[in-house]
């Protein structure tokens, strides 16, 4: 997928969304009421349209903010991690930490 959507095996809809995406990203300016009208010709609502324009936008101001912050990525090995707990869960975030056994005395603060 990442060589050539035109030809990666998936959907339809989603080749015409990544198709969009794209343009959106390489040239904003030239994005055009039939660019939209084909999304949903291809099956897109308005909602999911404006999703996807607002996801790229904000990968574009995520990646312009850190470029200009000069804010570091990950380690490769981190990336790897992050990979393995998003292909397994998504964006949402891991389980809460499990909180320490009450001790043994009755004694000391309580959990916060």
């Amino acid at each position: 997928m990442l060589d050539d959507v035109a030809t990666a095996p998936i959907p339809e809809a989603e080749k015409a969304l990544f198709a969009f995406v794209d343009r959106l990203n390489d040239a904003p300016g030239d994005v055009r009421r039939q660019d939209v009208e084909r999304l949903k010709q291809a099956g897109w609502s308005d909602e999911a349209v404006y999703d996807a324009v607002s996801v790229c936008a904000l990968f574009n101001f995520y990646n312009r903010w850190i470029d200009g912050t000069g804010v570091h990525g990950l380690s490769p090995d981190l990336y790897a991690k992050s990979a393995k707990r998003m292909a397994a869960g998504g964006y949402l975030p891991g389980p809460p930490p499990r909180s320490a056994p009450p001790s043994s005395d009755g004694g000391g603060e309580p959990e916060r």
